[in-house]
């Protein structure tokens, strides 16, 4: 899951993406609503984490702004005035979800896998094909009872290929959706984590590469 958390505390906003990393998501960091227009133009995200009280440009015109372009990125909004008028207020600007600071983290990671469950090709809770099964809400991989022992980048693209549901996903994609933007785009981490992938998950073997185009189960 591709994410991008606009939060002016940049303590905070680094804790979190912390947080969020350690769960197997890309996450992108910026501290003003203007950098988050900015990244949003030109990164496809799965859900904005969006603070309302932003400098430079307000996170409720931010909101309004995404929607207006009609970004297919879930929103969920943060703030630390946590009243019903505050949550209606920021429905009705177009978020899809609400999260009153302060929270947990593990409140923030659920909120986001459901968001990400209701982007524009829902994607079942838990993901699988043959006897390969995949429950994010767990992070547990397993084939045939097996567990497959994955680090959190595999872990990741796997979650990606299944639920692609057989269509054939990029090297590009791949590498925008499990790692972040800082990531080299001229690196074989993507074959790499491919190899791996497939040694771990066994045979018969279910990745297949589609020579210049990509990966599919």
């Amino acid at each position: 899951m591709r994410v991008l958390l606009v939060e002016d505390e940049e303590r905070l906003a680094n804790t979190i993406a912390r947080g969020l990393r350690r769960e197997g998501m890309a996450v992108d960091v910026v501290f003003d609503g203007r950098s988050a227009l900015a990244k949003a133009a030109v990164n496809n995200y799965d859900v904005i984490v969006l603070d309302r009280n932003l400098p430079v440009v307000h996170g409720d015109d931010v909101c309004r702004e995404l929607v207006a372009r009609q970004t297919m990125a879930r929103i969920l909004m943060l703030t630390a005035a946590g009243s019903i008028q505050d949550r209606v207020t920021g429905l009705d600007l177009g978020a899809d979800d609400y999260l009153p600071k302060p929270f947990a983290l593990k409140e923030l990671v659920a909120r986001l896998r459901a968001l990400g469950r209701r982007a524009v090709a829902p994607v079942p809770p838990v993901l699988s094909v043959g006897d390969l099964t995949l429950d994010p809400a767990r992070h547990a991989a397993e084939r045939a009872g097996r567990d497959l022992g994955l680090t959190k980048k595999e872990f990741g693209m796997l979650e990606v290929l299944l639920a692609a549901e057989g269509r054939v996903v990029s090297a590009e994609e791949l590498l925008e959706k499990v790692w972040d933007e800082n990531a080299d785009p001229f690196t074989n981490v993507v074959r790499v984590t491919i190899m791996t992938l497939r040694r771990k998950i066994g045979d018969p073997p279910l990745i297949e590469t589609i020579p210049g185009v990509g990966y599919r189960i």
